[in-house]
């Protein structure tokens, strides 16, 4: 009788290992309904993102808590509008700023893809060639409701989530996490 697994085990980081299958559970519920927003609103699209954190669409008993103070304090960037060149690296710059675990959501044509200005000379083709993007939502200007379903197909994400998958580039070797302290000058600042 063969014993071994017909598949290999899948490689896990170092952090992921030591977790419990519920304490990731437990993770990815308290990352799906605690979604602190960042609203990059470059155009007519931001005034529809604004309707949606409104009483009649209430994207709040989601568990999305709208207008973070700043990229620092969001774990989520929703691109409303049309994304020109000349602020593709200030889009960028804010998108590094923001903390792990972070996820971008594209609202509107002009962020999915140009829109109605995609064959302008100034106009990125998508803020997906600048950023990751998680969820694109369609539309020109999308309606409320498309931004709570886009909202609602992230938390969908979220849940299924896997820290090792997620982590796994970044994740440090046993041995790493008990290492020296790396003390100010060593690291090249």
């Amino acid at each position: 009788m063969d014993l071994t697994p017909a598949t290999p085990a899948p490689r896990l980081g170092a952090l992921a290992r030591l977790a419990p299958e519920p304490m990731k559970v437990v993770l990815n519920w308290g990352r799906r309904y605690s979604l602190w927003v960042f609203n990059f609103g470059l155009a007519c699209c931001a005034i529809e993102f604004i309707a949606a954190s409104m009483s009649r669409h209430d994207f709040i008993r989601l568990g999305v808590i709208p207008f973070a103070p700043g990229p620092r304090q969001a774990d989520l960037m929703v691109v409303s509008g049309t994304v020109t060149d000349k602020m593709a690296p200030a889009v960028k710059r804010l998108y590094e700023q923001m903390p792990e675990p972070k996820y971008v959501i594209s609202f509107g044509a002009c962020s999915n893809c140009g829109g109605p200005y995609w064959d302008s000379y100034a106009v990125t083709k998508g803020v997906d060639q600048i950023i990751p993007v998680d969820v694109y939502v369609p539309g020109c200007p999308p309606r409320p409701e498309a931004l709570l379903q886009g909202i609602l197909k992230l938390q969908e994400k979220i849940a299924e989530e896997s820290t090792a998958e997620r982590y796994a580039p970044a994740a440090a070797s046993p041995a790493a996490l008990t290492g020296p302290l790396v003390l100010p000058g060593e690291d090249g600042r």
